[in-house]
């Protein structure tokens, strides 16, 4: 495993080696001892699947005080743009983001440490995607950032008359209104 920390700080993009033979291939997704050489050593205990077609938008998500997530991303099937955004109390990346493509051929994952914003979108015609979470989802604690701020800039890389977006993360504010939910 190539562990290549992002620009924001304890953000890490998780390459595999894969090894391929005639009857298909093989990589370790996750080795605590491996995870741990990099510093990561959180223990996950919810895993977490989605299944979305072409064009979904899904987030940005996160989870506030004391049921905040770190976050293991990756997909299974098709394609998708992971974003995160960084929330985090006197960060010098607040409101800066990372994005990534994570793919069923690249089988690259998107370690996503505490107080970050996440989201998704689809670019292939279906995607199934899949992260392991540190903590338990909470109703009460969730939180989001209007996907498509101005302010944050995204380019979810599906045009914007092909969005999918649920009403719930349609409500969500902007970037700016988010000093109120800093982790």
């Amino acid at each position: 495993m190539i562990f290549e920390e992002k620009e924001i700080k304890g953000v890490f993009l998780i390459k595999p080696t894969i090894y391929k033979d005639s009857r298909g291939f093989f990589f370790e997704s996750y080795s605590k001892k491996e995870f741990e050489k990099v510093g990561i050593k959180d223990e996950f205990v919810q895993d977490n699947i989605s299944s979305s077609s072409y064009g979904v938008v899904r987030g940005l998500h996160f989870q506030k005080g004391e049921f905040a997530q770190s976050k293991l991303i990756r997909v299974l099937k098709g394609k998708v743009l992971d974003v995160i955004v960084d929330l985090r109390k006197n960060s010098p990346t607040f409101g800066q983001y990372v994005a990534e493509e994570l793919s069923e051929e690249n089988n690259y994952q998107l370690y996503v440490p505490r107080g970050f914003a996440h989201g998704f979108s689809v670019l292939s015609e279906q995607a199934v995607f899949t992260y392991k979470c540190d903590n338990f989802y909470n109703k009460e604690s969730e939180g989001g950032v209007y996907f498509a701020d101005k302010d944050l800039g995204i380019d979810w890389k599906v045009p914007e008359d092909k969005w999918i977006i649920s009403d719930k993360d349609k409500l969500w504010k902007g970037i700016n209104d988010a000093s109120s939910y800093r982790f």
